[in-house]
């Protein structure tokens, strides 16, 4: 019996570890309920749609550069802070800011709406206005965003502002930028702040399921703001000092070691 209770006191601290590790595992990992090599339909990503105070490029080309030419916006040399039509440095390409009735004063055409269209459909209906009018024949138009950016800050390793080339970055994308979540971030609970149209709306979004890629807020939009929540180990540490919660979580491991060894030892001589 002495012996048989030895060995359960000595199996003890590994199934605590081992039932420690297991809720660690559940709090932490990604993709937690994803069925292996199982082929799920990916939803169409119509792209990011043009909003008020957006910046954009616009580029018409033809097989007639001088035709084109009245379309398109000078390109700015910058030199030692110095804004220069020509010479050396670097140079920008002018943009269209979208006003806040969502449109833009483009040349010879005059006020386009821009804002609720993505850049490839303001592309085609550029095109068309061009075509139509018979200033060219073959247009080539092409949108770019200038001003891609998102926001991601809390528990991540890199937070910051990121300006996104395209137009197209999913959640986990921007986590990646900032280097991923630090092991004080709450998986369960990362929130997607966006304006648009008028109103803020947070997203809720859970990494731990695979539901996250039906969230509205997994591919992200200009100027989205990712915030990760800090779990309740770093919320405690708000208020106490690192020094002593290293201090406080050492003599809450040596009392418990002592207190079953305690037990054991008693269990042994009775």
């Amino acid at each position: 019996m002495k012996l048989s209770r030895l060995m359960l006191y000595a199996c003890l601290p590994a199934l605590l570890l081992a039932t420690a590790s297991c809720s660690t595992y559940k709090k932490i990992n990604y993709l937690q309920d994803v069925v292996p090599d199982k082929a799920e339909r990916i939803a169409i990503n119509k792209g990011i749609l043009i909003q008020p105070k957006d910046m954009i490029s616009i580029v018409v080309s033809s097989r007639n550069p001088e035709l084109a030419l009245m379309f398109n916006l000078p390109v700015i040399s910058y030199q030692a802070g110095s804004e220069v039509v020509s010479g050396q440095g670097t140079q920008r390409l002018l943009g269209y800011v979208v006003d806040n009735d969502g449109n833009i004063d483009f040349p010879v055409l005059g006020l386009i709406k821009a804002a609720g269209m993505t850049r490839w459909e303001l592309a085609n209906e550029i095109k068309s206005m061009i075509i139509e009018q018979n200033y060219i024949k073959d247009p080539m138009v092409t949108v770019e965003f200038m001003n891609f950016k998102i926001s991601v800050m809390g528990e991540v390793t890199a937070p910051g502002t990121y300006t996104i080339e395209g137009d197209k970055i999913t959640l986990l994308q921007a986590l990646s930028l900032a280097k991923d979540l630090t092991i004080f971030g709450r998986r369960d609970n990362v929130s997607v702040i966006r304006e648009q149209d008028g109103e803020r709306v947070i997203y809720q979004v859970d990494l731990r399921s695979v539901s996250l890629f039906e969230s509205p807020a997994y591919y992200l939009q200009q100027n989205d703001i990712v915030y990760v929540e800090p779990n309740k180990v770093r919320a405690g540490q708000s208020t106490i000092n690192e020094n002593n919660v290293k201090s406080v979580s050492l003599w809450v491991s040596v009392g418990s070691f002592l207190t079953s060894l305690a037990v054991l030892i008693v269990n042994i001589l009775n």
